[in-house]
């Protein structure tokens, strides 16, 4: 394929599409920054007993459904209020459907339970990273890494991160 003379901001996209199925919680075509538009979350979903609704807000997540997944996330919540599980859910759900206001109090609530874990600050890196806000981004991956330097998904979402900012300064 020839080379083509896309603008820095293209180039960018097109590496963003690239690059960010290393994580795990992320829509390809999703961009950096808060300009961009919340998608409606559903009115209804089917209801499932509460020994279920977890494991359907993961099922819906992974099928990228994050609408649907975000209001089976809140049930998860609404059944069980200290698992941190469901709260790093609810916040990855909200930050793909770019309601980063609800995202912040999920990510909140998932901190009482699982702040001490790589998982949690990975998530908080990605959410600022969604929102266009790199240095805030940067900071909780690092500590993602301290605490699990092994995780490959960290590692994709420094590099990324990093790759962003070369790609930034670049252009």
């Amino acid at each position: 394929m020839a080379q083509s003379n896309r603008n820095p901001a293209a180039h960018f996209a097109m590496l963003l599409i690239l690059l960010l199925p290393a994580c795990n919680s992320i829509d390809p075509t999703s961009s950096f920054g808060n300009h961009l538009t919340p998608i409606e979350l559903p009115d209804h979903v089917e209801p499932y007993p509460d020994n279920q609704v977890l494991q359907v807000a993961k099922a819906k997540f992974a099928e990228g459904d994050f609408g649907h997944a975000a209001r089976y996330y809140e049930r998860a919540v609404e059944v069980e209020p200290r698992n941190g599980e469901a709260w790093l859910g609810l916040a990855a759900a909200y930050d793909q459907v770019r309601r980063f206001d609800l995202a912040d109090r999920a990510y909140r609530e998932a901190g009482k339970y699982l702040g001490h874990r790589a998982e949690y600050y990975n998530g908080l890196g990605y959410s600022h990273m969604l929102r266009g806000d790199l240095a805030k981004a940067h900071t909780h991956f690092l500590k993602a890494e301290e605490l699990d330097p092994s995780n490959p998904t960290i590692a994709n979402n420094l590099q990324m991160l990093r790759d962003a900012l070369t790609q930034a300064r670049q252009g």
